[in-house]
């Protein structure tokens, strides 16, 4: 499912720093939940096999139907975890993406107000993509305390160190591919070796052509993940002449 990191320095030392990180949300999180993830960053550091038996611990996903979340789903399946994927039903959202939502067990819920703050953000000529964001995770943050879930995971590749895995309130977020230092690369070939380098969405290339300034802030997000070796130069060169064709 996942390979260890080998003798990559830069991954090897993320990874013990997630440990650190990990170790501050033992007495949140539980044992059995604690032991299993301490094992899959130990598996990426050394290949040691664990058990991965069902351990009935529960851990709510925000699912976009992405790559990233795609993989945050199939590896936490992977290692046993009883993962709850939540899916913010977005105008945007094509009929593939909530096709593919349902068939992975999706619970759907809904962001009121959304498209009114999204349009205003786009009327103004401003970045759309971190408002869209901390809507999303609001409406998946609800769902799980709602529900008595204590951890939420998420498909972000950027987060390390203390920001990887932390408390916020009464949950414990997850960034699992930044937790376990994994890439795009990684990502795709875990995916199943498909993925179609474009930037963004419908909505985000609505604000392109309304305000082409926005692209600056897609690109310096391309470029952060490049510095952060989450992404390759060939993949950030694609992702990058995507944002400007648009």
């Amino acid at each position: 499912m996942i390979n260890p990191v080998g003798e990559d320095f830069v991954k090897r030392y993320r990874l013990e720093y997630n440990l650190e990180a990990l170790e501050r949300v033992r007495g949140e999180i539980g044992e059995e939940a604690y032991s299993r993830l301490k094992a899959l960053i130990e598996y990426r550091l050394s290949g040691k096999d664990f058990d991965r038996s069902p351990i009935g611990v529960k851990v709510a996903l925000a699912f976009s139907g992405g790559s990233d979340s795609t993989a945050t789903l199939k590896i936490l399946r992977w290692a046993g975890f009883d993962v709850v994927p939540i899916t913010a039903k977005l105008p945007q959202m094509s009929e593939e993406t909530l096709i593919k939502a349902r068939s992975e067990g999706a619970i759907f819920v809904e962001i009121p107000g959304y498209l009114e703050v999204i349009t205003e953000q786009m009327n103004k000529g401003a970045p759309i993509c971190g408002k869209c964001h901390s809507m999303v995770m609001k409406a998946v943050e609800r769902y799980a305390l709602e529900n008595g879930i204590k951890i939420l995971a998420s498909g972000d590749l950027l987060s390390s160190g203390l920001i990887s895995i932390y408390e916020t309130g009464e949950l414990v977020t997850l960034n699992l591919p930044a937790f376990l230092a994994l890439d795009k690369a990684e990502i795709i070939e875990l995916i199943g070796g498909k993925y179609d380098l474009k930037f963004g969405c419908p909505l985000l290339w609505e604000t392109f052509r309304k305000a082409p300034s926005v692209k600056r802030f897609a690109i310096q997000r391309i470029l952060r993940e490049l510095r952060a070796r989450a992404i390759t130069p060939e993949i950030a060169e694609a992702l990058i002449l995507d944002v400007l064709s648009r």
